[in-house]
């Protein structure tokens, strides 16, 4: 298994190699070269297997033989081992033909922990079998950083630099990276917003003479091993609802567009999906896009679903490479236009993604609507984000005989003050984190700036000094 630049322009890389490496040197996200293919039969004989199971198959093609089956099989296992479900990302019934898929039942309460329990594994596998230290950085719009910090905090071979946005993050999404006082975690707060802070990453990854010679290491969606793991889920939640024996859909509160592009990518392996349905907030690239052919950045709007407030959605490019039918070039060309101006997709591609996507905008008034009428109907308390998928997944399917499934991204009480505005008490913790608001607390509040930032992680970092 080897893996290509969107762009283009970089030398392809095997598995280990593309997971080590994050963003590609010509600024472009990394792609298997080819997908695995699943035949029917090989998707029905996962029906009845454990989560475990089903992600080491759907995992192992894309590890190309660079770790042996059995250490593979126990990365996984010891990564959802972490879960509070014994199915890792249950189904729950909410009507007829719409179910919830809960994705957080790992440490930090978010989808998140689905992929980065597993990332930080490898990448101290990897590191330590290359005998190597690395440096993690990585931007946060909330739920990435508490996730790759749990899946991280015990690695002898990583320092962790997490960047958040100051005072835009939720109480509880903050605590929970930085009441982690690991020697190898560090959380710095950005006096920006979160593209600032992917900006800032971005550029240190494009230049890494700070460090050293230090390997940086990428553990946001634009790691490919991110996407790898995030696959298995859709896989394991049409299988329990009849595939391949007939098709499924989903709705995916949508920001950075990582997850939707795993479950996309599972549908180009086999897994026979009849919509995909993006559901955004009032940062809705994705819905303009899809909808008026609207590629342009606007202004960040902050709003009661913060993990979905991103200007940019920079997995779409790999949406967008395949839509371009892998051109390279024409990627390039029309993300550096992006960058610059106003721009639109060309008719060919649009017309690829508007067969198998749909879309809906989700406000923050009807928010909070959705997460009362969703508990008046199914007893379910739905998270702002959850909340968003579930009224596009009303909206914007195409029929209501397809079972639909809709990603349930976040428990509510990471959310509380959008869950009390709703008119709720509020959403308990787990016990496991009922003293997390009285837990110290520690990080450092810098300006958004690249060279502020990269002084600090050089001065900082323990495992790789």
């Amino acid at each position: 298994m080897r893996y290509i630049s969107t762009r283009g322009n970089a030398p392809a890389l095997n598995f280990e190699e593309a997971v080590l490496t994050g963003l590609a040197p010509d600024g472009g996200l990394y792609v298997p070269e080819t997908l695995p293919q699943f035949s029917r039969e090989e998707i029905a004989a996962m029906a009845g297997q454990p989560y475990a199971e089903i992600a080491f198959r759907v995992m192992k093609p894309f590890v190309g033989g660079e770790i042996d089956d059995d250490t593979l099989r126990g990365l996984i296992d010891d990564s959802y081992a972490t879960f509070k479900h014994d199915a890792v990302v249950p189904l729950k019934q909410l009507s007829h033909n719409h179910w919830l898929m809960e994705l957080f039942h790992g440490p930090t309460l978010a989808f998140k922990d689905v992929a980065l329990q597993l990332l930080g594994r490898l990448l101290d596998h990897f590191l330590k079998k290359r005998g190597e230290k690395g440096v993690i950085m990585g931007a946060t719009s909330g739920d990435t950083g508490s996730a790759a910090i749990e899946g991280c905090r015990h690695c002898d071979n990583l320092d962790i630099f997490i960047l958040h946005p100051y005072q835009r993050v939720s109480a509880v999404q903050r605590r929970q990276m930085t009441t982690v006082l690991a020697d190898n975690v560090h959380n710095i707060a950005i006096e920006g917003n979160f593209d600032d802070a992917q900006a800032i990453v971005k550029t240190s990854f494009a230049d890494q003479g700070f460090l050293n010679g230090t390997r940086l290491i990428a553990v946001n969606s634009i790691n490919w091993a991110r996407i790898m793991a995030q696959i298995v889920y859709y896989f394991a939640s049409g299988v329990a609802l009849g595939a391949p024996h007939r098709e499924v859909s989903f709705t995916v509160p949508s920001a950075n567009f990582g997850n939707l592009f795993a479950g996309y990518t599972a549908s180009r392996m086999g897994l026979p999906v009849k919509q995909f349905v993006i559901a955004t907030n009032a940062n809705d690239i994705l819905h303009r896009t899809l909808t008026d052919n609207d590629f342009s950045k606007r202004e960040l709007a902050a709003t009661l679903a913060p993990s979905m407030d991103i200007v940019v959605s920079s997995n779409f490019e790999r949406l967008l490479f395949d839509a371009y039918d892998r051109d390279g070039d024409r990627v390039r060309a029309l993300l550096e236009c992006f960058q610059q101006e106003p721009t639109a997709l060309a008719d060919a591609p649009l017309a690829t993604l508007r067969e198998k996507f749909g879309s809906h905008r989700v406000d923050d008034d009807t928010i909070l609507e959705v997460i009362r009428e969703a508990f008046a109907r199914t007893g379910e308390l739905l998270d702002p984000h959850t909340a968003t998928g579930y009224r596009a997944a009303e909206v914007a399917r195409s029929d209501d005989t397809t079972p639909m499934i809709t990603l349930a991204t976040a428990h509510p009480a990471k959310f509380e003050d959008a869950v009390v505005r709703a008119g709720f008490e509020g959403a308990a913790l787990p016990e496991s984190m009922s003293d997390l608001m009285d837990r110290e607390e520690r990080y450092d509040v810098l300006p958004a700036n690249a060279r502020d930032v990269q002084r600090f992680v050089a001065e900082h970092r323990v495992a790789s000094s």
